[in-house]
């Protein structure tokens, strides 16, 4: 397992972009599936965002796919979302988490180190 710490966060206009990053610790990071995910006030986490051990498969929640980029970089350890065209519905605590396999993708009980989580809301 890897412990994670997300950065980037914070408060932004529909229509705007932010960048997170997630940081590993450990010599491992390419072992692992990455992924985001997001929980809203009063809802439950939903998957975001999933990229393979090297980068070479990715996967989108529906409601993601065309705004947001997953990206990783393995030799720093850490892993991004470019978010792109933001909206209101996408305010929410946005946590990293890491999976211990080649291709995990949107499977939550997989993932089991999680980051802090990052604050990102979106004004109207």
């Amino acid at each position: 397992q890897v412990q994670l710490v997300e950065a980037g966060g914070g408060l932004v206009q529909a229509g705007g972009s932010l960048r997170l990053s997630c940081a590993a610790s450990g010599r491992t990071f390419s072992r692992y599936t990455m992924g985001w995910f997001r929980q809203a006030p009063g809802k439950e986490r939903e998957f975001v965002a999933a990229i393979s051990r090297t980068g070479g498969r990715t996967n989108y929640a529906d409601s993601v796919k065309g705004r947001f980029t997953i990206s990783r970089d393995n030799a720093k350890n850490t892993v991004y979302l470019q978010m792109n065209s933001l909206k209101p519905e996408d305010t929410a605590v946005y946590y990293c988490a890491a999976a211990f396999g080649e291709w995990i993708g949107n499977y939550q009980q997989a993932y089991a180190s999680w980051g802090q989580g990052t604050q990102v809301p979106v004004s109207s």
